[in-house]
């Protein structure tokens, strides 16, 4: 049987990680995860109490390929709330994860061969799913010195037909503001390019509120999630806000790829939104880690680092201590029962001498973590 072109994509390195961690797990060792980019805790208990409500007096069969009215609605509402934004529900799309709402996204805007412009560090999917649609991605190699953002200068030369921004980012963790996410905009605008712009760590943030793009133009595609801010990582639930021309378009693709995001997770995200009290109470956890990464990340040896705006991660350049970040992970789950992920999934070209800490776990996670980092890498800087 003939394997296609399209699904030779590489493959997600924290992933395998990931099962290097449990298979240390499984033979009796205690590991301290700082790979995984997902919360520790659960869905909020609002959310898992209105679900086993509808389970008693509900199917839950499919619902229209949109998303439920009433979760629509409630969207549409957060924009408001949090951006002083009025959306119209109507241009709200419930999908199953942000991972649907990219391949909705990419589908209804692109044809086979078009070109996409990205940002490197960045998420790997991106740029697989592009391959997967016989898309090219254009990756841009963005400056430190832009806390690893693109900006219009990187961007002018080349030739793309749409461009994909993150903002909080991962790996890094670093966010655009207004005056910067605008000249992207605007630079899209003039180009004839499509804007998308992902937003699953909005809710995440420390110093400063993060920007969505709808506060700047209507004619972009904004990509959120219920699993990071809303602790809903395996229910697979997410949305996009598309332009009003597009929504058709969209509906009838989701239609046929997907009929419709899971039923149960819409009726557990919907009573989520309203769950604050115990988002906040997540956030200051991540508040409270952060900072413990930033104090004790550089005693390790991890000193070169961009602090993080928003999300849960630090990326940082460990070219002083390994030219293999891969084979250097490997070390730290070995010699240190920390899994961290190698940089080479966000950048193939620098991320061999790059890594991510995820400091989503819970507190006293992250303190021992650290702990340990400390006191094997003294024990490596003395041999």
């Amino acid at each position: 049987m003939h394997n296609s072109r399209r699904g030779e994509v590489d493959p997600f390195i924290v992933m395998d990680v990931m099962e290097a961690a449990r298979a240390a797990e499984a033979s009796g060792r205690s590991i301290i995860h700082m790979e995984v980019g997902q919360p520790g805790t659960p869905a909020p208990e609002g959310a898992r109490r209105a679900l086993a409500a509808a389970l008693e007096e509900d199917a839950l069969g499919y619902t229209v390929a949109l998303g439920l009215p009433a979760l629509r609605s409630r969207i549409a509402q957060l924009y408001g709330d949090w951006y002083n934004v009025d959306l119209d529900p109507a241009r709200v799309v419930v999908t199953p994860g942000s991972s649907g709402a990219f391949l909705l996204a990419f589908t209804a805007l692109f044809d086979a061969g078009d070109r996409v412009a990205l940002g490197k560090p960045g998420y790997p999917s991106y740029r697989q799913i592009l391959r997967a649609l016989d898309l090219e991605a254009v990756e841009i190699e963005t400056a430190p010195e832009n806390r690893l953002q693109p900006v219009p200068a990187e961007l002018r030369g080349a030739e793309f037909n749409g461009l994909l921004v993150a903002s909080p980012a991962n790996p890094t963790g670093t966010m655009l503001n207004r005056e910067q996410m605008g000249a992207l905009v605007g630079l899209c605008a003039e180009k004839g390019a499509a804007f998308i712009s992902d937003e699953i760590y909005h809710g995440i943030e420390y110093e400063a509120k993060a920007v969505t793009a709808l506060e700047l133009s209507d004619d972009v595609i904004v990509i959120n999630s219920f699993s990071k801010y809303f602790s809903m990582t395996g229910w697979r639930a997410g949305w996009m806000v598309v332009p009003p021309a597009l929504v058709r378009q969209v509906e009838r693709l989701a239609q046929n790829l997907f009929i419709c995001a899971p039923h149960a997770s819409q009726v557990a995200a919907l009573a989520a939104m309203d769950c604050e009290e115990e988002l906040e109470g997540n956030l200051s956890v991540y508040a409270a880690n952060r900072q413990l990464m930033l104090e004790g990340l550089p005693k390790a040896g991890f000193d070169r680092i961009a602090p993080p705006d928003g999300a849960f991660y630090i990326y940082a350049d460990v070219a002083h201590l390994t030219s293999d970040s891969r084979a250097f992970a490997a070390e730290l789950l070995e010699g240190a029962g920390v899994a961290v992920t190698p940089g080479l999934d966000f950048d193939p070209d620098r991320g061999a001498t790059t890594l991510r800490f995820s400091y989503a776990r819970s507190t006293a996670d992250i303190a021992e973590g650290l702990s340990r980092l400390q006191s094997y890498m003294a024990g490596r800087d003395r041999e």
